[in-house]
């Protein structure tokens, strides 16, 4: 009930009244007050003006469950959501939530990761109440084979919800950081159970530097924020439930066909380095070559310096900007 009346106060934007309140949700004003009372208690601000009724004034910059579930318009992505103040990772507890049962599109959020995964092992600087740090719960009705591309469909839903929630573009570096100015802001990790051919189901890791205000000096010229990009704080309930909302839907999309057929050019469309030099690394190995889109399948397509083309599959290789980590 406490959701559902946050919500009405967002969607009006004025005053509501108490009668209306108990009207729309069958309680009585006792029942409301008392809501509206735990809702003070979680740091929002509400004004109450007699005869006139509540207005919500300002939501606090925290993570609350009630304040993703009321601003969040998907159908089933982010529905079961648990917030944490500090956990190791977030994909890890949503590995165990999983394991223990976890419905498909279960959310976890917190303020602090003090053990963040980044790809090949790497960790990622969690900044207490500076970003968000989620990862959720996939049980999806795909093939094993193409689950990989649900990477893509991570970053493709990031950099339109950045948009959305921060008005500025961002690119893609393939196949799933998000950069703007050519420094890196979102980093996303999927990892998956599954048994033979059969998925058990897959997490979704995504951290997007929202409102840090400065890097450690190893990482400043790779790393940059929301904030420093902007020079305004970002919202990051926003941010968030943008980043869910675009992914649920482009998801639905993605099952229709199991490969990007219908998502790549959008994809491409955002590729930081098509028609570049990047350097392609596979272990010990490296070679330029010019970056083309991505196929249907994911892969990226590259022409080597005798005009041959191949396409490389991310699992197998990293690339790299020729001069540096920009692209």
């Amino acid at each position: 009930m406490k959701e559902k009346i946050l919500r009405q106060l967002k969607q009006c934007g004025g005053y509501v009244s108490g009668q209306e309140l108990c009207e729309t949700f069958g309680v009585s004003r006792t029942a409301v007050w008392k809501h509206i009372k735990a809702l003070k208690e979680e740091g929002y601000v509400i004004d109450s003006v007699s005869n006139k009724g509540y207005k919500l004034v300002k939501c606090p910059d925290i993570l609350l469950a009630e304040d993703i579930k009321s601003s969040l318009s998907t159908s089933w992505l982010g529905k079961t959501v648990k917030v944490m103040k500090t956990v190791d990772s977030t994909n890890l507890e949503a590995r165990r939530l999983a394991e223990a049962g976890a419905s498909h599109g279960t959310l976890v959020t917190a303020e602090e990761q003090t053990s963040g995964k980044g790809r090949r092992g790497r960790s990622w600087v969690s900044v207490p109440g500076q970003g968000v740090w989620m990862s959720f719960v996939l049980r999806p009705d795909v093939e094993l084979e193409n689950s990989s591309m649900l990477t893509l469909v991570a970053a493709l839903a990031v950099e339109k919800g950045i948009k959305d929630a921060a008005g500025i573009d961002g690119k893609i570096k393939w196949p799933n950081d998000v950069l703007i100015n050519g420094k890196k802001v979102c980093g996303i990790l999927t990892e998956l159970s599954a048994q033979m051919d059969e998925l058990n189901y897959i997490v979704v890791g995504i951290g997007i530097n929202a409102n840090i205000g400065q890097f450690p000096e190893e990482v400043r010229d790779k790393a940059t924020s929301l904030l420093l990009e902007t020079g305004k704080s970002a919202d990051r309930i926003k941010l968030l439930c943008r980043v869910l909302e675009y992914f649920e839907y482009d998801y639905e999309i993605f099952k229709k066909t199991q490969d990007f057929s219908i998502l790549m050019e959008e994809y491409n469309s955002f590729l930081a380095h098509r028609g570049q030099e990047i350097k392609v690394v596979r272990g010990n190995d490296e070679y330029i070559c010019k970056s083309g889109g991505i196929n249907r399948r994911g892969e990226l397509i590259v022409e080597d310096s005798l005009g041959r083309t191949r396409e490389i599959f991310s699992g197998e290789v990293s690339i790299r900007g020729i001069h540096g980590y920009s692209v």
